[in-house]
């Protein structure tokens, strides 16, 4: 085993936070810097991971993570959005995705040794493509005219990413891909910004307010665990740390519930 795939689904809602603010939003997502797409960077990911194996106590930490001027066996890269769920105006919520997503997806899936291939739609602006017919499509408040097309080939390679079967079963039901331009206006827009409050304890009048975008529940990202070559046995180690738990805290405010997600391992040749 030389390299594994990790699909990670948010349970709850996700805060990988920026220290830089935007705007009237005081703490935003962090997000790639040519696409905007949030995204969970490689070393927050790494660090959820090393805090995990902490506390599974496993001995060979600074062998798979690394210290200070040592390299660790494990390169953990970014873990990149594939799914954004939006709320529909029409029906139960939708997961989009767009053509520059999955052929991403498929070139990072080359990269981790596993075998994806699909046809990847195209659909025009205000256009969208689903498995189902769809009449009236609305996401938040938009509109959408839905062309129906074949995509089992791109669920297929979806859903081993998905940690519940009762998830991925509907995943056929609710997928939609837009074109990359109405994806972005959502990637960029449509996440939920909570307003927060610290009191003062004697008085309980207000001492800060601050405003902080996350993502919501049902997100979904993946990311690479890439080894070298004398150290393969390193990811079978990380693979140990969910065994009986598959779930990672990732990101800010684990004090109020954020950031837990369930974990699939895919490993090298796995589909």
């Amino acid at each position: 085993m030389k390299n594994a795939m990790i699909g990670l689904l948010a349970e709850t809602s996700l805060h990988p936070g920026t220290e830089q603010s935007t705007g009237v939003v005081d703490l935003p997502v962090a997000r790639e810097s040519s696409t905007g797409y949030p995204v969970i960077v490689g070393s927050s990911l790494k660090g959820a991971l090393r805090d995990l194996a902490r506390q599974k106590e496993s001995p060979e930490i600074n062998e798979i993570f690394g210290k200070q001027d040592n390299a660790g066996a494990v390169a953990v890269t970014d873990a990149r959005l594939l799914l954004l769920p939006v709320r529909s105006l029409t029906g139960h919520f939708k997961w989009i995705t767009c053509p520059y997503i999955l052929e991403r997806y498929m070139r990072d899936s080359k990269l981790a040794d596993r075998e994806v291939a699909f046809n990847i739609p195209n659909p025009e602006k205000e256009h969208a493509v689903a498995a189902e017919h769809i009449d009236g499509l609305f996401l938040e408040e938009l509109s959408f005219e839905v062309k129906q097309q074949d995509v089992t080939a791109i669920i297929a390679a979806i859903q081993p990413l998905i940690y519940h079967r009762s998830v991925r079963e509907r995943l056929a039901g609710q997928l939609v891909i837009l074109c990359d331009d109405d994806f972005n206006y959502y990637a960029s827009y449509g996440l939920q910004v909570n307003g927060r409050n610290s009191l003062d304890e004697e008085t309980k009048t207000s001492k800060d307010l601050w405003y902080e975008e996350t993502l919501p529940p049902d997100s979904l990202f993946y990311a690479l665990l890439i080894t070298r070559p004398d150290k393969e046995n390193a990811l079978e180690r990380i693979k140990e740390l969910f065994s009986g738990r598959p779930y990672l805290q990732v990101g800010g405010n684990e004090t109020v519930g954020q950031g837990w997600c369930a974990v699939q391992w895919l490993g090298e040749g796995e589909v």
